[in-house]
């Protein structure tokens, strides 16, 4: 924490990498990892909290090892977001937010909560494991990336590295690499589908040194 504080010129700034250690370490943020970062930040515990309970990404109670984010904000529940949150609160026998049991057999635990919108609407519906993308789901194949990961099988993200712990991601969010960061395509043809569009047709962004026609006709 004294490490990520030391990164600002303002360490009070490195508060939220800070909390994304602690829940490397503890799994959630505890009175403990708050009181942590009040005393090196000089702050107080109530700074600190105010923060944390702020941000849906801080849990105050823990999650999975695979923490499973389904989007239900308008483009991902029209195209079957609802749907597949509905499923897989039926089969994994959860509510929002909460971790299935493990199972006998299981070698790892999973989560589930309803999440807004991923900036993912091109891959639409989405699911996010531990903030990485699974794309263009269906409620079967949701089942299946679940039962993977509680399976301990290995599982890539659709546009990223291979899916990592809870507490191996937010020790990343932390600002410490883990070495994946090249790993997988981070763009899709469906985000490019603009961009190669303009390139046919001529086009480009304006100038933004060039004056407005308007404004140049007044002067």
């Amino acid at each position: 924490m004294r490490e990520i504080a030391a990164r600002y010129p303002e360490p009070r700034s490195g508060l939220l990498p800070m909390l994304h250690l602690a829940q490397s370490v503890q799994g959630r943020i505890t009175p403990e990892g708050i009181e942590a970062c009040a005393a090196i930040l000089d702050i107080s515990p109530a700074e600190v909290s105010g923060v944390a309970t702020f941000y849906t990404m801080y849990k105050r109670h823990g999650v999975g090892d695979y923490h499973v984010g389904v989007c239900t904000n308008t483009l991902c529940a029209v195209m079957g977001g609802d749907e597949i949150f509905a499923r897989l609160k039926e089969h994994l026998e959860i509510g929002n937010d909460e971790v299935a049991v493990q199972r006998q057999g299981d070698s790892r635990t999973v989560s589930l909560e309803h999440i807004e919108c991923n900036a993912a609407c091109d891959y639409a519906p989405v699911l996010m494991v531990n903030w990485e993308f699974m794309d263009n789901q269906t409620p079967e194949s949701a089942v299946q990336v679940v039962e993977a990961l509680r399976a301990g099988h290995e599982v890539r993200s659709t546009r990223g590295p291979r899916l990592c712990t809870w507490r191996e991601a937010e020790r990343v969010l932390a600002g410490f690499p883990d070495g994946r960061a090249d790993e997988g395509p981070t763009a899709g043809p469906a985000s490019l589908a603009g961009l190669e569009i303009a390139r046919e047709r001529g086009w480009s962004a304006p100038d933004p040194s060039a004056q407005p026609a308007q404004e140049a006709s007044d002067d």
